[in-house]
């Protein structure tokens, strides 16, 4: 400052500029605004690239930077018009504007403020304006002209951040992608066209290159044709001629020719009988060699084959043959159990008989010889078993009441019945017990 003052003052009044304020200077990358000044004046002064005079005490100075600031604006799952959510990043360039009304605006928003939060001032306008961008265009249009995007951009956030005094330096769109596969999914719909439409115009190449071959080659062919059709009609003018100069030539040639073909025919006739000769002595050869490999075959399937099946055959039919002897010893020998068991039967039975009729014949010679008493001694003999039968039912009964008012009628009614005992069984055997005298004791007693 000192030496300042030795160029321009005299060195008492750059003594007093000293001691009352200080001169800054500033670079072309920043603004320098001065405020504030003598009396109570509100001017403010800005200085780009420039030098300033500032008071002491009075007046005050900031810095407001002009460089291009960085920002990467990022809007996720945002909805375009057709409602798939999608994901934009981009990178844009901004810059305080310098213009004197501009820059005015940018200290009067930013003053004070650090570089990382104009940004995220700036950031957060612009991602606000690229957020309602997006839910009006669709993906494809986002998609296929990322520059007409970022110009739409740009346009609709530019009067915004313009009124902060930020100017858009540039603005592209980095990247766009979903979470969904949509973006691949136009990708890969736009290579098969792509793919379609050159498959189809190599197919069309090759036909016009076929038909063009095929016309060419008709082409050809026609002068092909017609030169042929040329040399053709020579050829024959020139046999023509040929024919009646060589005529008799052609006679004689003929004639030795013929002469030649026969002679020839008859030498092959011989040469053919001899081939055929030797052909059926072959075959003859092949026809003996074809029956011994014929007869050889029979012995080896008569050896291998019917040989075996006939031992198989001849030992099921011996198996089942003894089967059916065994069945038949079996059933023979269980008639014969069977009839002895019999035998048996009937002998016993024989001789129980016998035994029985014995019996019944010693029986009645006593029952003869003893006469009435025999008879009696039956008959007492089956009276327990008459009336155990007679008693059968009343076996089943657990109680016999009987009803009387006195008690002498019921040994009345069983003397009565003792009583007509004798009689009952005289009706029926012809027996009178009355007369045994063990009765006749009995029934005294009761009577």
């Amino acid at each position: 400052m000192a030496g300042f003052g030795a160029l321009w003052w005299p060195h008492s009044v750059n003594r007093f500029l000293t001691d009352m304020g200080n001169c800054l200077t500033v670079g072309p990358n920043e603004a320098l605004v001065v405020s504030g000044g003598c009396c109570g004046s509100d001017t403010k002064t800005y200085v780009v690239g420039g030098w300033s005079w500032a008071w002491w005490l009075i007046s005050d100075t900031q810095r407001l930077t002009l460089e291009i600031m960085t920002l990467q604006p990022r809007c996720e799952d945002v909805e375009t018009a057709e409602g798939v959510a999608i994901t934009v990043t981009g990178v844009a360039q901004v810059k305080v504007m310098t213009e004197h009304d501009l820059l005015a605006v940018a200290c009067e928003q930013f003053l004070g403020k650090s570089v990382i939060e104009i940004k995220t001032v700036v950031l957060q306008t612009l991602e606000g304006h690229l957020r309602s961008i997006l839910g009006t265009l669709t993906v494809e249009q986002i998609y296929q002209d990322r520059d007409q995007f970022a110009k739409l951009v740009r346009e609709v956030a530019a009067p915004d951040v313009g009124r902060m005094g930020i100017e858009i330096l540039s603005f592209t769109i980095k990247d766009v992608y979903d979470k969904l596969d949509y973006l691949s999914s136009l990708g890969k719909t736009q290579t098969a066209a792509v793919q379609r439409d050159a498959d189809i115009g190599v197919a069309e190449a090759e036909r016009d290159a076929g038909i063009r071959e095929a016309e060419c080659k008709k082409e050809m062919m026609d002068v092909k044709f017609l030169a042929d059709t040329k040399m053709a009609d020579s050829k024959r003018e020139l046999e023509l001629q040929k024919a009646s100069f060589n005529q008799e030539v052609n006679t004689k040639k003929a004639e030795a020719q013929l002469a030649y073909e026969l002679q020839a025919a008859k030498e092959q006739q011989k040469i053919r009988l001899e081939e055929i000769e030797i052909q059926v002595v072959q075959r003859k050869k092949e026809i003996t060699i074809e029956e011994k490999e014929v007869a050889r075959t029979d012995r080896e399937l008569i050896a291998t084959v019917k040989r075996p099946a006939e031992a198989e055959a001849y030992k099921m039919q011996q198996l089942a043959e003894g089967q059916k002897m065994k069945t038949v010893l079996m059933a023979q020998a269980e008639a014969e159990k069977i009839r002895k068991i019999g035998e048996a039967e009937a002998c016993s039975i024989e001789a129980v008989g016998k035994a029985e009729a014995e019996k019944m014949r010693l029986k009645a010679e006593a029952y003869q010889q003893y006469g009435e008493a025999a008879k009696t001694a039956l008959v007492l003999e089956a009276l327990p078993k008459l009336a155990s039968k007679v008693a059968a039912p009343l076996a089943k009964t657990n109680e016999i009441v009987i009803l009387s008012g006195e008690g002498s009628r019921v040994t009345g009614e069983v003397n009565r019945l003792l009583a007509e005992l004798p009689v009952s069984v005289n009706a029926l055997t012809g027996v009178d017990l009355s007369k045994i005298p063990l009765l006749q004791k009995m029934t005294g007693a009761q009577a």
